[in-house]
């Protein structure tokens, strides 16, 4: 491995290894994106590892990020398989060996299991994982949640960085054990999104009426994001405002039933699946929707935020340092008439819902930029290079990153 003293003058590049499971439309991915372009390359040698993404989910590099160079890994992916786990960990320690990295940095639960096993094995010298997430709540058994937390506490003193995307991740994560508090650092998701058409040409193209409200959805259509809460929503919303349009922008494993329960209940919502404009889904809306059990910092809601859309979602995971309750959203427990009540006060307010999306876009512009995001992860890594020998205190920062 790479342990030498740096040279006089400018310190040596990093070797980065960096893996997730598969790149999947979502935030994972678009992170691991701002890292792979954003980092400086003189002093950052990296590669990227990846599985493939499932069929019923959009892919990401194929959508928004083609440049982006990677090597898969055919067999790694989401779901666990005990033999391609196996020859999983053995291509990635086959691969670590060759590259020798310095560090390890792996995205996702998967792949952080895979990836920081494999470091371990080939002697890779620091270990960096980001929980985009986690699943403590909502996702397993009781059973299968304690054991997935035990093995994510042995890990945790196996690593030499844990990232988490929020405060509140962090805190939850401690609290079950998992990691020291001194090992943490927040880095909220970087996030940009190109500027949308106006609303009536945006609604146009989306094949949707030009006056009614437009209520959006954007995320991957599954259990933890509760699709059977949303047509609670709709159901309750269009009660009130009969004409109300929902729209849904994204796939998953519900999808085919959450459409076919639509139609039964005569919703006549928009399904769009996954669209590499999704700016222009922004444009369309009025009020940007989140329905789902648990959520680390959903970069849906982000990106709402850019385009200048407040958003109604339920408090859960770091939802709360995205969306300001009550100053660029409405927040509330995951309850159908909850969410309803809120969708329904913005819709009928013109001038609440023009404040709260002029501050949510001037909330996203101040605290979820990429440059920050590539910022923080740069600093990350120079201080495990100067704890390690590998770089001088006296080597410049790298906070802005490129």
């Amino acid at each position: 491995m790479n342990d030498g003293m740096p040279s006089v003058g400018a310190p040596r590049a990093l070797r980065v290894m960096r893996v997730i499971a598969r790149m999947n439309v979502g935030g994972p991915a678009l992170q691991v994106t701002a890292l792979m372009r954003g980092l400086d390359p003189d002093r950052f040698v990296q590669r990227l590892y990846v599985g493939r993404p499932g069929p019923d989910e959009g892919d990401y590099r194929r959508l928004r990020a083609p440049d982006v160079t990677v090597h898969e890994v055919p067999t790694l992916g989401r779901s666990i398989r005990p033999t391609d786990d196996l020859r999983t960990l053995a291509a990635l320690t086959r691969a670590m060996r060759e590259f020798q990295p310095d560090i390890v940095h792996t995205h996702t639960a998967k792949a952080g299991t895979l990836g920081r096993l494999a470091a371990i094995a080939a002697g890779v010298p620091a270990r960096v994982h980001t929980f985009h997430g986690h699943l403590l709540h909502g996702y397993f058994s009781p059973a299968r949640t304690r054991i997935l937390t035990g093995v994510e506490r042995t890990l945790a003193r196996r690593t030499s960085r844990l990232v988490a995307v929020g405060g509140r991740v962090r805190d939850e994560l401690l609290a079950a054990g998992i990691g020291r508090a001194d090992q943490y650092a927040v880095v909220p998701p970087g996030v940009s999104l190109p500027a949308g058409p106006n609303p009536a040409d945006a609604r146009a193209q989306l094949g949707l009426r030009a006056s009614p409200p437009v209520v959006a959805i954007v995320g991957r259509v599954t259990a933890i994001k509760r699709p059977d809460r949303m047509l609670a929503v709709a159901r309750a919303v269009r009660l009130s405002i009969p004409d109300a349009q929902f729209v849904v922008c994204g796939a998953g494993d519900q999808l085919a039933s959450t459409m076919e329960r639509a139609g039964a209940d005569g919703l006549a919502m928009t399904f769009l699946g996954w669209r590499a404009d999704v700016e222009t889904v922004y444009a369309a809306a009025d009020v940007v929707l989140l329905t789902s059990d648990n959520e680390g910092m959903p970069v849906s809601l982000i990106e709402a935020g850019l385009a200048g859309r407040p958003a109604v979602a339920t408090d859960v995971g770091a939802v709360a340092e995205v969306v300001r309750p009550n100053v660029t959203g409405l927040l509330t427990r995951p309850d159908a008439d909850e969410l309803s009540r809120a969708v329904l006060r913005l819709l009928r307010d013109d001038d609440l819902r023009g404040a709260f999306g002029r501050a949510a876009k001037a909330h996203m512009e101040a605290g979820f930029g990429r440059a920050r995001l590539v910022g923080a992860t740069a600093e990350l890594y120079q201080q495990l290079a100067i704890e390690r020998g590998w770089w001088s205190s006296r080597s410049p920062s790298l906070a802005e990153g490129r």
